[in-house]
């Protein structure tokens, strides 16, 4: 029997828990499209609460709560300033010009966070016939860089400086900041406008995002995902698999985060040079330069492990609860041996 390939490519790839599947087996459901599926309600309900907003929105996917959050916070020829490396800015496929013909003022996140003084500067830059800035988005965490995240204080800070431009926290992986700070969803997401979480990465439900604000702009939110094509009728079957996903699977990112710390120990060994950068990596991503990250990965693939690559030369793992420490364990045999 051949042994089990072992994905790190992304936490995206997890299955639904039995616990997920027997709800969803089960769910009560309506029509969602006339605001009448039970499950849904509860889902947005929670997550409401949980980040500390007025209402939310059941959505299929991250990019579309994005997107959306483009086209209710901004208006065409608006500029978005956010930091060079976030998701919305290059891994949606420029999706915020198409859908919402905005355009970014890109400012540096290697550290994860953006600097409210380079922020600021871009909306100085008004005054001196440069466009002018409507929303400022971030991501938490910050993918590109590992998984590093904004506390509380940070986005606060950011709010005060900016003061009643609204900011948009991409927070698809929010839950894994909240773990890893200690402080809870509602008080990352306080200072943030608006908030969106993915329900299908570490959670681990098969699909959804939620996507969370003040009780006007999401009924325009609701508008804003008929139009992309992201109403969805009998949605509680998805929705119960999303609660399951708040209420089980929160907690337990610790260990995904751990496991992550591990890997990113042996990465350090392996490669000095990239050590002081993986190492401070504190949640379930372990992002680091490779010379051959094509062959690199090869290596990897001939020894039953799987995982990508999220920019030329860039590597990433991602732990997530179908990784386990035995799992761990063969992936660092590998890179011992790894070109």
């Amino acid at each position: 029997m051949a042994t089990p390939m072992i994905d790190l490519r992304s936490d995206t790839v997890t299955s639904p828990t039995p616990e997920m599947r027997d709800a969803m087996a089960s769910a009560v459901v309506g029509d969602d499209g006339y605001g009448e599926d039970p499950t849904v309600a509860a889902l947005e309900s929670l997550y409401a609460e949980l980040v500390g907003k007025q209402a939310a929105l059941f959505v299929p996917s991250g990019v579309m709560a994005n997107q959306i959050a483009v086209r209710i916070l901004t208006r065409p020829g608006d500029v978005i300033v956010a930091g060079a490396r976030q998701h919305v800015v290059l891994y949606e496929l420029a999706a915020s010009a198409r859908n919402g013909a905005v355009q970014f003022q890109l400012v540096d996140d290697r550290a994860g966070v953006i600097d409210p003084v380079d922020v600021m500067l871009a909306i100085e830059g008004e005054a001196h016939h440069l466009p002018t800035v409507h929303a400022v988005f971030i991501e938490n965490t910050h993918m590109a860089s590992g998984g590093r995240f904004w506390t509380s204080s940070l986005v606060a800070s950011l709010a005060q400086q900016i003061s009643g431009l609204p900011i948009h926290m991409d927070g698809a992986r929010l839950f894994n900041a909240a773990v890893a700070s200690g402080e809870s969803p509602a008080a990352l997401a306080a200072s943030a406008t608006t908030v969106m979480s993915c329900l299908s990465k570490g959670l681990s439900a098969p699909v959804g995002s939620l996507f969370a604000g003040p009780e006007d702009l999401i009924e325009a939110a609701r508008i804003e995902r008929k139009r992309l094509g992201g109403a969805m009728r009998q949605a509680g079957i998805l929705a119960a698999a999303g609660l399951v996903a708040l209420r089980t699977m929160v907690d337990r990112l610790a260990d995904d985060h751990r496991r992550a710390r591990v890997l990113a120990e042996a990465v350090a060994a392996r490669w000095p040079a990239v050590a002081d950068d993986v190492l401070a990596q504190p949640t379930n991503l372990v992002v680091f330069e490779h010379d051959d990250a094509d062959r690199f990965l090869a290596h990897l693939d001939a020894d039953g492990i799987a995982a990508g690559t999220i920019a030329p030369g860039v590597v990433r793992f991602v732990t997530h609860h179908e990784i386990g420490d035995a799992d761990v364990d063969r992936v660092i045999e590998s890179l011992q041996s790894a070109p």
